[in-house]
Formats: C-alpha cells, sequence, structure tokens
C-alpha cells in the first residue's frame, strides 16, 4: 500500500532562476507582507478612495498572487477600486470566499476549476471547458473572458530519473510508479486530477505520496533535485523547470484538460465597466508573459507580485 507522508523541505541551493523581464524590472525594489489574507486586507497602491472597493484574492502559490495583482491594478489604473487578500489558500478555500463576500474576484485555470465543482466531468478541450462551466458553478459564481495564457499541472522527473527509467510520457512512468516516490500539494491526494486520476487513467500508484506545501514552488523543485522525492507535481509555467533541466512528462489519456487562465468573480460584485476591464486583461495575457513573470517574481530578481505586475500593465498600456 502506497504511503503517506507530509514533509517540510528547506531549500539546499536551489540553482537561481534567470529573469525574464525588462531591465526596468531589474531595478525594481522588493516588499513584502504577511498575515491572515481573510482578514488583513493590502490595498494596491493606487487604490481609489470611496465607493465599492472590489477585492481580489488568490491561491497560495506567486503565479496566482502576480494574477491577482494584475486585475487589482488594472481596475485600479481605470479608476475601479480594487485591492488584494493573497496567498488565501487551495480552491477548497477559496471557492467559499467568493461565496460569503471575503473576496469577490479570483484568478482561476479552467480546467481545474471544471474538474473542481464537477468531478464526473471528462471534458478536456478548451472551448467544451469554458461552455460547460457557467452552469457548473456554484450559484452566484461567474466566469469572465478567457486568456490564452495556459499553465497545467505536469509529472516532472530529473533528467537523471528519466534516463533510469526511459521515462517520457506519464504511461512510461505508469510501469514503474511503485518504485517512485511523488512529492505534490497534500489535495493532490484527494482531488480528481491528481493520485485518483493517474490510478484511473494509468493505473499508476506510486510508492509513497509526499505532502509539500507550496504548489510546485521551490521547495518542491529542491525535493526533486536532491532525490528526495522522484517525481513531482509542477506547474508548466515553473521557470525551474527550464533552469534545472527538468522533464516534463508527456500526458497523452489528458489526465490534464486546458488550463486557461480565466477570471472567477461574485457575479453580484462586478460592474459593466469592471468586466470589460478585466476581459481586456485576458485579451493581452499569454503564456509567455506567465513565464516571464513567474521569473520576474520568482528568479533572481524576487519582485513583489504587485511591482512585476505593475510593470506587465504598463507594458500592455493597462496601467
Amino acid at each position: 500500500m502506497m504511503q503517506h507522508k507530509r514533509r517540510n523541505f528547506r531549500p539546499k541551493g536551489l540553482a537561481a532562476l534567470a529573469g525574464g523581464f525588462a531591465l526596468a524590472l531589474a531595478m525594481a525594489g522588493c516588499s513584502g507582507g504577511g498575515g491572515d489574507p481573510l482578514a488583513s486586507e493590502s490595498p494596491s497602491e493606487s487604490a481609489a478612495a470611496g465607493g465599492e472597493t472590489i477585492v481580489v484574492g488568490s491561491a497560495d502559490f506567486p503565479e496566482s498572487s502576480t494574477l491577482a495583482e494584475i486585475y487589482a491594478g488594472a481596475l485600479n489604473g481605470a479608476g475601479i477600486p480594487a485591492e488584494t487578500k493573497l496567498g488565501i489558500g487551495s480552491r477548497e478555500v477559496y471557492l467559499p470566499a467568493l461565496q460569503d463576500g471575503s473576496i469577490d474576484l479570483i484568478p482561476e485555470y479552467s480546467g481545474a476549476l471544471l474538474v473542481g465543482v464537477d468531478p464526473q466531468t471528462t471534458l478536456v478541450d478548451s472551448g467544451e471547458i469554458l461552455d460547460a462551466l457557467p452552469d457548473a458553478l456554484p450559484e452566484g459564481l461567474v466566469i469572465l473572458e478567457a486568456s490564452d495564457a495556459e499553465n497545467k499541472d505536469a509529472m516532472v522527473v530529473t533528467k537523471a530519473t528519466a534516463e533510469k527509467y526511459k521515462l517520457e510520457s506519464i504511461e512510461d512512468m505508469a510501469k514503474v510508479c511503485d518504485q517512485l516516490i511523488l512529492g505534490a500539494p497534500a489535495e493532490f491526494a484527494e482531488r480528481a486530477q491528481g493520485l485518483p486520476g493517474l490510478k484511473d487513467k494509468y493505473g499508476c500508484e506510486f510508492k509513497e505520496f509526499t505532502a509539500i506545501g507550496d504548489s510546485g514552488g521551490p521547495l518542491t523543485v529542491d525535493a526533486l533535485l536532491n532525490d528526495d522525492v522522484q517525481v513531482a507535481d509542477i506547474y508548466t509555467t515553473t521557470p525551474a523547470i527550464e533552469e534545472n533541466g527538468l522533464v516534463v512528462l508527456a500526458d497523452p489519456l489528458q489526465n490534464w484538460p486546458a488550463q486557461q487562465v480565466v477570471p472567477l468573480a461574485s457575479s453580484a460584485a462586478l460592474s459593466d465597466e469592471a468586466i470589460d476591464v478585466l476581459n481586456k486583461v485576458s485579451a493581452q495575457l499569454t503564456t509567455e508573459d506567465l513565464i516571464e513573470l513567474n521569473q520576474a517574481v520568482s528568479g533572481d530578481q524576487k519582485l513583489d507580485p504587485a511591482e512585476a505586475a505593475k510593470m506587465w500593465l504598463e507594458e500592455k498600456g493597462l496601467a
């Protein structure tokens, strides 16, 4: 029987990630914050005074925080007051926060969102997923226009592990899953696209599952590089994949469907003007943008998500 463990890894010399933004990003300063994201508010620099303020939340990983800051920055730039509450947690936490009014808006990923609200879905096509979401969402929640930007979960291994077991796809990995330890967020053990999906689609049952609580971030990469785990769930736009020569295993049976970045909102929270602003953001956001934003935040520059978001908005003429 596969063992489930929770470990707290400390970075042991994770290779520095190269910055991908313009030189101006490298010259920007860094800032930080803390506290309970649902108990305290973090107003964006340009938040307008007065009026109903749109509260933009994020999940607990850097890309989500940066996207939240982009949404808030675009709204503020259009004269619509907005502020951010970052690092709320997983979907199981922030969907109720949207419903109870703790937040009004959050960046989401189309396929994962559909599976989250309809675990029985078998849809993988981007258009079909977007068509299905409005009826599948809990009452009072809506999606806006989706972007072309996409970021998927992926099974990632080191080059050495890929060569040792001759791995190019999850189908290859399935033949040796019982010899491998998987590192992933704790919720991966129960989510339909996590361990259950890998078992159902590929017959893959790992030797051991280790919960690592940084959503495929530096702790997960560090665990993989140090061979504490041999396989890790890492997002495809993570700069560390290229920087460390990691191997993304192909998913021929599409355990992970299309994952376009899409704003998810409370239907009562947004005006037509706010919706128009957010749709303009989606129209310009690309996968390459996500990679560059992640490099700016998680790489050598160590920009705060709000700073990286500001640079992107200025570059796109949305500030």
